[in-house]
C-alpha cells in the first residue's frame, strides 16, 4: 500500500473512522456514488448462474425499506468480531445478522410501552404500517463499537384519540440497546405564516403528517433528517432537521415551505417542498456543502440576491451550508410552476457528487447531478448552481441539461463509476452515461436489454479499482416477485446474472418492493425483499492456504507516529519456503484486541475462519512471493489502548475474501 493511501486514509478516517469495505450510509457514502470501489470478490467471470446465487434468506417481521448495512468486524456480546448486516423494518423492528452464516445475533423492537407502527396514514405509499422507513446511518469511533442513528414512526391510543411519534434512536451495534439519552422525539418550528403554522408566526412539524422517506445523513457529528407526507395530504411542508450525535440535541432545523407563497392548483394550501428521494438521502461534498431535490410546491419571488425572499423553494436543487441550513446557492427550472401545477416534481429522484473534472479548455469543474420526474438530466456546476432563468424560457443558467434523456420519470437515485453515470427509470432500460471533458453524454452509451417498471431501478455498483465493475439493479417484477440484476458495468448489454435464471426457483428470495437499493460487499449482495434479505453470493469458494509457517513475520510498533488514536506498525513477510507463492497473499489479524481495528483502506474482514478477522493485501505487483523475498506494509490500526495485539497468519489463494 502507497503511503499516499495512508496519509488520505489518516486525513478522512480521523475525523468518521470508515472501514473500506463497510457500509454505513445510503448508497455507500456521502457523495451517495452507489459505489463499492473495494470488491475482490466478485467479478465479470465469475457472476453467473452457475457459481453464483442466493445463499440464504433472512426472514424478518415486517417490509424492508431501508437499505440494509454492512459493518466489518463487530465485537459481538458473547461470540466475538463477526461481520453483521443491519435490517430496519416497517414493524419498528432492528435485527442483526452474521453477513457470513445468517445467524441472528440480536433483534429489538423500538415500540415504546403499548404503541404499535403506525398505521398508513389513507396513503398507500407506505403501507400496511409505517415503522423505519428510512434508511439509518452508523458511525464507528475509537473504543466505540459503532451506533446505529434511526428514525421510527409509531402511535398510541390515549383517551383524547391517537397519538403519533417520531423519534430518533441511537443503538449500539453490539447488542441493539438504546444508548443514554435515547430516543428522542421528533420536534421543530420554524418562523413563517405557511400551511400547518400555529397562527403565531411559526410553522409546526406534526408527526402524524410526515414520513421520513429520506435516508438518514451523518456529517460533521451531525445527524440530519428530511421529511416527506403521506402521499400529499395536506399540510405539508420541507423539513431538514439536525441532531447532534452525542446529546441528541436537536441543533439544526430548516423548513423550506415555510410561507407557502405562490400557491398551485396541484396543492392549494401552499404546501408542498418536500424531500422524497425515493429513499435518497442529502448529500455532501468535499467542502461540507450538503445537497437535495425538492417536491413540487410554491416557489417565491426571487429579492435582489436572487433567492425566494418568503423562502420557499419548490422543485429546486439546493446546496446548503452545514453550520447552519442556509441556502446559500441553487438551480430551479424555470418551468417550476407549471411542474408544481402537474406534480411533475424534481424532488423524486436523489442527487450524487461527482468527483472533480476538468474540461476540454482546461477548467477544473466540481459537478453534481440530479433528475426527477421530467426525464431531464441536470448537472450542476457546484460553484455556480444557475439558480432560476427569468429571463427565457430555457435553462441555459444551469451547467448541462440532458432533456427527454431518461425515457421516463426517476424515482431514486443514479450511480456512478470511473466515468459512467447509471440511471433507472420508471418503464425504461437501466442506461449508461458516459462524462468526457465535463460533461454528460446527451443520449445512453450503453443500456440493457430489459426495461424495468414502477419504480424504475436505483443501480449500485461493485468493482476492484476501476476493474472488475459490475451493476447491480433490483427489479419490482410485474410477476410480483422481486428480482436482482447483475450486469457488465462496461457494456449494459452484457447481462451477467438475474435471480430467474436458474431452474427450479433456486434463487427466489421473496415479493417484490419499491425504491430497494442492493447492498455489495464483501463478496455478498444484500437485496431486501417485503418481509426479508436474501443474500447472494459464490456458490463455491475455494479455500484458502494457511502459509504461516513458510513465511517469516516481523513487525515494528511506532510509538512516535501514534497520532490521535492511531498506530503504524511496519510489517515485513518473508518467504523462508522453498517454493514460491502465488497471490492473492494476506496477513490475517486473529484475535485482535476489542478496541482496536484496522484503518488500512485496502485491507477487509476476512471469510475464513475465523470470520470476522482483519486481513491487509500483501500481494506483490508481481502477484507471487518468490523465495527469500520480503513484502513490506505499512499498517495503520485504530486503538483506544496503548498497543494493538493480535496472532498473526498468512493466507494465500482465491479463497481468501
Amino acid at each position: 500500500m502507497k503511503s499516499k493511501w495512508l496519509a488520505l486514509a489518516a486525513l478522512l478516517l480521523a475525523a468518521a473512522p470508515v472501514l473500506a469495505t463497510d457500509v454505513l450510509t445510503y448508497h455507500n457514502d456521502n457523495a451517495r456514488t452507489g459505489l463499492n470501489r473495494h470488491e475482490t470478490i466478485l467479478s465479470p467471470t465469475n457472476v453467473n448462474q452457475d457459481g453464483f446465487g442466493l445463499l440464504f434468506n433472512l426472514p424478518v417481521d415486517g417490509k424492508v425499506d431501508a437499505q440494509p448495512l454492512y459493518i466489518s468486524s463487530v465485537p459481538i456480546h458473547g461470540v466475538g468480531r463477526k461481520n453483521i448486516i443491519v435490517v430496519a423494518t416497517e414493524h419498528d423492528s432492528v435485527y442483526a445478522f452474521d453477513a457470513d452464516s445468517g445467524a441472528t445475533y440480536w433483534h429489538v423492537s423500538l415500540l415504546v410501552g403499548n404503541e404499535i407502527p403506525s398505521d398508513n396514514r389513507g396513503c398507500g405509499q407506505v403501507t400496511p404500517e409505517i415503522g423505519i422507513t428510512a434508511t439509518p446511518v452508523i458511525i464507528r469511533e475509537s473504543g466505540n463499537p459503532g451506533t446505529i442513528y434511526l428514525v421510527a414512526m409509531s402511535k398510541a391510543n390515549r383517551k383524547k384519540g391517537v397519538v403519533y411519534h417520531q423519534r430518533l434512536h441511537a443503538l449500539s451495534l453490539t447488542d441493539g440497546s438504546e444508548l443514554t439519552g435515547s430516543p428522542v422525539e421528533v420536534e421543530a418550528s420554524f418562523p413563517g405564516k405557511g400551511p400547518g403554522n400555529n397562527g403565531g408566526g411559526h410553522v409546526i412539524f406534526d408527526p402524524a403528517n410526515y414520513k421520513e422517506r429520506a435516508a438518514l445523513l451523518l456529517h460533521n457529528n451531525i445527524v440530519y433528517t428530511a421529511w416527506a407526507s403521506h402521499c400529499d395530504i395536506a399540510p405539508f411542508t420541507g423539513w431538514i432537521i439536525g441532531y447532534h450525535v452525542n446529546s441528541l440535541a436537536r441543533v439544526r432545523v430548516l423548513n423550506v415551505d415555510p410561507n407557502g407563497k405562490p400557491t398551485s392548483p396541484f396543492l392549494p394550501d401552499g404546501s408542498g417542498n418536500s424531500f422524497w428521494g425515493s429513499g435518497a438521502g442529502l448529500s455532501v461534498d468535499h467542502n461540507g456543502y450538503l445537497y437535495g431535490l425538492t417536491a413540487n410546491g410554491p416557489f417565491g419571488e426571487p429579492a435582489a440576491n436572487s433567492l425566494p425572499q418568503n423562502g420557499d423553494y419548490g422543485d429546486t436543487f439546493l446546496k446548503l451550508t452545514a453550520q447552519t441550513l442556509s441556502v446559500v446557492d441553487y438551480f430551479t427550472p424555470y418551468n417550476q410552476a407549471q411542474e408544481a401545477a402537474n406534480d411533475t416534481d424534481l424532488g423524486s429522484g436523489g442527487t450524487l457528487i461527482l468527483p472533480n473534472m476538468t474540461t476540454a479548455s482546461g477548467e477544473l469543474v466540481h459537478l453534481a447531478v440530479g433528475a426527477g420526474k421530467d426525464g431531464n438530466i441536470y448537472v450542476v456546476n457546484r460553484n455556480r448552481m444557475g439558480k432560476i432563468n427569468q429571463k427565457n424560457s430555457d435553462n441555459n443558467n444551469v451547467y448541462q441539461e440532458v432533456q427527454d434523456a431518461l425515457g421516463g420519470s426517476i424515482f431514486g437515485s443514479p450511480a456512478y463509476f470511473d466515468g459512467y453515470l447509471f440511471y433507472g427509470p420508471v418503464n425504461a432500460t437501466l442506461k449508461q452515461f458516459t462524462f468526457h471533458d465535463g460533461l454528460l453524454s446527451t443520449s445512453a452509451t450503453s443500456a440493457t436489454a430489459n426495461s424495468f417498471g414502477y419504480p424504475g431501478t436505483t443501480p449500485s455498483v461493485s468493482s476492484s479499482g476501476t476493474g472488475s465493475g459490475i451493476v447491480w439493479a433490483y427489479e419490482n417484477a410485474a410477476s410480483g416477485n422481486a428480482v436482482i440484476h447483475a450486469y457488465n458495468a462496461l457494456d449494459l448489454t452484457q447481462e451477467l446474472y438475474n435471480s430467474t435464471q436458474a431452474p427450479n426457483n433456486r434463487d427466489a428470495f421473496g415479493r417484490g418492493n419499491k425504491f430497494i437499493v442492493p447492498t455489495i460487499c464483501n463478496g455478498k449482495v444484500f437485496v431486501a425483499s417485503q418481509n426479508s434479505v436474501g443474500v447472494f453470493a459464490l456458490l463455491v469458494v475455494k479455500a484458502a492456504q494457511n502459509l504461516t509457517e513458510w513465511i517469516k513475520i516481523d513487525r515494528e510498533e511506532d510509538p512516535a507516529d501514534r497520532e490521535d488514536d492511531n498506530i503504524a506498525v511496519k510489517i515485513s513477510l518473508t518467504n523462508t519456503g522453498t517454493q514460491t507463492i502465488t497471490g492473492p497473499i494476506s496477513l490475517v489479524f486473529d484475535d485482535l484486541n476489542p478496541e482496536s481495528y484496522v484503518l488500512d483502506p485496502d485491507g477487509s474482514t476476512t471469510t475464513a475462519a475465523p470470520t470476522g478477522s482483519f486481513y491487509v493485501d500483501f500481494t506483490p505487483a508481481s502477484d507471487e512471493l518468490e523465495k527469500d523475498q520480503t513484502e513490506t506494509r505499512i499498517v495503520r490500526f485504530r486503538s483506544a489502548s496503548a498497543s494493538v495485539q493480535y496472532r498473526p497468519r498468512v493466507l494465500a489463494g482465491a479463497g481468501i475474501r
